[in-house]
């Protein structure tokens, strides 16, 4: 699992070793400075959040995958152009873990989070009780952090058994920045809708964890039944969305963790992509 990391990845780029051998004395104090500075912003006041209490020490930087750093690899998955992969690489697991259990997974999110907001806020929107935002669960309002820091954080193969018992735990935690984003558009009078993968045999294990964390008001909670068995998650949730749509819901947004929740069909006037190297869905 994570090893923990006295030096901020200083002793393996010798060439940078060098160059500060050379730096004069004030650029250096300014360095170490700037170092402190940022790490003494790790911390956030978030100790009612159980998947932050499995913080490491640090974690900064990435270890190399082949040619290219863990985290030019994760780069390559959030922005879609590394797709249909089952794990994260072998190699790739302490640098996916200390994201993930860091400081700049949350600050990531609360970016996305944030422009959704500012762009829900500045809409004129038609007071009739339709306008409709889209959230995944998974990942997306509710973390499964817990379950994944236990199973290398991606790096070994999905176990549907395992993950399932997981769920009917009805104990994943809040994502943080999520919760904020769901009761600032409920005040915004728009109305929130969840569409998941979770099978409908979990419906009720679902409500009462999202109701526990925070989640304490809905107009549908979508679950996939039998019928769209063999069929991808962009099936599904753009047969789902058109559905509501159909039913006279404007979708005006859509957030959730993997492409698959944003995109196909009557995917709303605007998405937004939360973080996750931990896992892929079509």
């Amino acid at each position: 699992m994570i090893q923990s990391q006295n030096l901020i990845m200083i002793e393996r780029q010798q060439p940078f070793v060098l160059t500060m051998k050379a730096l004069p004395v004030l650029q250096l104090l300014f360095l170490a400075t700037l170092v402190a500075t940022t790490q003494g912003s790790f911390e956030h006041d978030i100790a009612d959040q159980i998947i932050h209490l499995l913080r490491p020490k640090s974690g900064v930087g990435g270890s190399q995958v082949g040619n290219i750093s863990c985290l030019s690899w994760r780069l390559g998955v959030e922005t879609h152009n590394i797709i249909d992969w089952t794990t994260i690489p072998a190699a790739c697991e302490g640098y996916v873990g200390h994201y993930m259990l860091g400081d700049q997974y949350r600050k990531d999110s609360e970016v996305v989070t944030h422009e959704a907001y500012v762009y829900a806020e500045g809409l004129n929107l038609t007071n009739d009780g339709n306008n409709l935002w889209v959230f995944d669960i998974d990942e997306t309002t509710l973390s499964n952090l817990p379950y994944y820091a236990e199973h290398g954080f991606g790096v070994e193969v999905y176990n549907s058994t395992a993950f399932t018992a997981w769920v009917l735990e009805g104990i994943a935690p809040a994502l943080p920045e999520s919760l904020k984003l769901y009761k600032k558009l409920l005040a915004l009078g728009i109305k929130v809708a969840f569409i998941t993968g979770r099978e409908e045999s979990q419906r009720n294990v679902t409500e009462t964890n999202l109701k526990n964390v925070g989640y304490d008001t809905w107009e549908t909670l979508v679950l996939k039944d039998s019928s769209y068995s063999g069929s991808t998650a962009v099936v599904y949730k753009s047969a789902e969305r058109k559905k509501l749509e159909e039913s006279g819901y404007r979708i005006i947004g859509n957030i959730g963790d993997q492409w698959s929740d944003i995109m196909g069909t009557n995917i709303g006037n605007r998405t937004f992509k939360l973080p996750d190297p931990m896992y892929y869905i079509s």
